[in-house]
């Protein structure tokens, strides 16, 4: 006689104490992503789902797949919900064909997508591995012990991520589906027109400038930007006080002078809340936190709720390496590696800052030849662009503004910048002759100089072989 914990243990469960929504999701998932499809498929029974219209739609895309090795399309679908259904079942073929209808009108990721694929795998896998310990437990008075280990093994297996990458043949229509980067602006047009409207999700710019040259100022005006455009900024700042960058914010975004932020505390405060975006700025300790720190504080963040639009690191180069390297330009790679990575994770731009070298000082165009001990920290970044000001630029508030790198569209331009200060005010002005003739200048005494090291080092390389 089976006891009452082998009875529930035998009981078939589904999907009903996730909801409706869950379903539906998890449906129009399997529909969209193949390799997912392909994975869960494995384990799915579509007995699992608790409607019966979900039921129908599910079997309809493995039914076809089982029959021509290939995922529905879209156009493919609707022809076997237009011909291909069960009419006696009047009200559940118009529950299918209502529930397309809406999976066609979406657009963009399902939410919640990994929430969702854990949890209905887990979920399919532990059904397939229940089913093969009852099955194991009517085994073990004929059977071996190797046939019962090849009954678990086999459940064990099924489910596991089986997606070898974009297959050219069956993911054919996955490379015709339109890529929306969703790009935040710069707050400046000219550079926007640059880089197709901004920096966009998973892409990481870096502002290149000298000490003093006005690195973090570039990137409040960044953050402002943002904000302005309603997005939520989370500001790291390794150098200044968290206050120090929220008062930056609030001159940028007013234009009161820092100094004059005391005396118009009300007016501010009015301005900020009417505000669309909102601002948390985030204060470390110089070389105390490393992107993993970062990526913890996010995780928190998104928990409770708060969709992260944009994220500052101020800057780059003071954080902490998350492994220790015998060279510090090798950390430095690997700390722009995990800050894009970072952007791909949160699917927001990241900005951050690095340091030029003493060449950069005084130069009218800085260069990414200037950057600051690792150079192959720009070949992980998107958008580079580096502020300059030379000596008479400080006394004039001027300087000039050079996108170095640009992977969606025109670099190599220089553009004059008017810089205040007193404000945290940046604005890009129009290109004038003299600033191409300068960025002109600048690229062929670069060119010159990796010229001359090539010759030297064929020199260097003969000299060598003679002496071998």
């Amino acid at each position: 006689m089976q006891t009452v914990s082998t009875l529930s243990f035998e009981k078939q469960e589904d999907f009903s104490r996730f909801g409706k929504s869950f379903q539906e999701s998890l449906c129009r998932l399997i529909m969209t992503d193949r390799p997912f499809a392909d994975q869960i498929g494995e384990v799915l029974d579509v007995n699992f789902f608790e409607l019966k219209y979900l039921q129908v739609f599910c079997k309809k895309v493995y039914d076809y797949k089982e029959k021509y090795k290939a995922h529905p399309t879209s156009e493919v679908m609707m022809t076997i919900l237009r011909t291909d259904l069960d009419e006696e079942n009047g009200a559940v073929c118009n529950q299918v064909r209502n529930y397309f209808a809406r999976v066609l009108s979406k657009s963009g990721p399902v939410e919640g997508t990994l929430f969702i694929k854990e949890t209905s795998l887990d979920f399919c896998k532990k059904q397939k591995l229940k089913k093969a310990i009852l099955k194991s437990i009517k085994l073990i008075q004929s059977s071996s012990f190797d046939e019962i280990k090849s009954e678990i093994d086999s459940a064990l297996r099924l489910g596991s991520d089986n997606n070898f990458g974009h297959d050219y043949v069956k993911d054919f229509e996955a490379r015709f589906v339109p890529r929306h980067r969703l790009p935040v602006t710069t707050g400046w047009n000219k550079i926007d027109d640059l880089c197709s409207g901004g920096l966009g999700k998973g892409e990481l710019g870096v502002v290149i400038a000298p000490t003093g040259a006005g690195k973090s100022m570039a990137l409040v005006h960044l953050g402002a930007a943002a904000i302005e455009e309603g997005k939520t900024v989370v500001h790291y700042t390794l150098e200044l006080q968290d206050t120090a960058v929220a008062n930056r914010y609030d001159s940028c975004l007013t234009g009161i002078p820092i100094s004059k932020l005391m005396s118009h505390k009300a007016e501010i405060l009015k301005k900020v809340q009417d505000l669309e975006g909102s601002l948390i700025v985030k204060e470390y300790p110089t070389k105390s936190a490393s992107t993993n720190t970062i990526t913890l504080h996010l995780e928190k963040l998104k928990n409770r709720g708060i969709n992260v639009g944009m994220i500052i690191v101020d800057y780059g180069d003071l954080l902490r390496p998350t492994r220790q390297r015998k060279e510090k330009r090798t950390e430095l790679e690997s700390i722009y590696e995990e800050l894009r990575a970072m952007a791909q994770q949160f699917k927001c731009p990241v900005w951050t800052a690095s340091q030029t070298n003493r060449s950069g000082l005084n130069a009218e165009v800085i260069t990414m030849e200037s950057i600051s001990e690792a150079y192959s920290k720009c070949f992980v970044a998107d958008f580079i662009f580096s502020i300059s000001r030379t000596i008479e630029d400080k006394n004039t508030n001027q300087g000039r503004i050079y996108v170095a790198k640009n992977r969606n569209g025109q670099d190599g331009l220089v553009f004059p910048i008017y810089m205040d200060p007193a404000c945290v005010s940046i604005k890009v002005l129009q290109q004038t002759e003299e600033s191409q003739k300068a960025a002109y200048s600048s690229s062929k005494s670069t060119l010159e100089d990796l010229r001359e090291k090539y010759k030297n080092f064929r020199t260097n390389d003969k000299e060598s072989n003679k002496a071998g």
